[in-house]
């Protein structure tokens, strides 16, 4: 059985690399666990997961906070608070499938766009929180 957080990653991943109107933000393809290093921008890429065990004695599962960060190199953060938008209402619109767990609960906790010198890109951060239990 695959872990929680990495079977929430995989159907994630799925719901963002298939989403239209992301794909139409940031091009076919621009989803990464780990950009390649000559990536065009804009992209989005998985930032942290952190995940806490809340099984009883009878139940199983999990709380993970995960988050997500869009790479822009336009001026401004215009373009980076559009795919932020739009990454938000993909994942709060569509039920997500997980293969070995169960998807109890996905709330959005936490967004920043801020303009990264050192990099010279724009930077989104979107953090989330999932509970996830094991299926049947």
């Amino acid at each position: 059985m695959t872990s929680a957080a990495a079977d929430l990653q995989k159907a994630l991943f799925s719901a963002l690399s298939e989403d239209a109107a992301l794909s139409g933000l940031i091009g076919e393809n621009k989803v990464f666990d780990h950009a390649p290093a000559d990536i065009a921008f804009p992209y989005l890429t998985f930032g942290r997961t952190s995940v806490f065990d809340w099984s009883t004695g009878t139940d199983s599962g999990t709380e993970q906070l995960f988050t997500l960060h869009i790479w822009s190199k336009a001026k401004g953060k215009k373009e980076t608070l559009e795919i932020m938008n739009v990454v938000q209402n993909t994942l709060q619109q569509e039920p997500l499938t997980l293969d070995s767990h169960r998807l109890v609960n996905l709330r959005f906790e936490f967004a920043e766009a801020r303009y990264d010198e050192d990099l010279s890109v724009h930077h989104g951060l979107l953090r989330f929180r999932a509970i996830t239990e094991e299926a049947g």
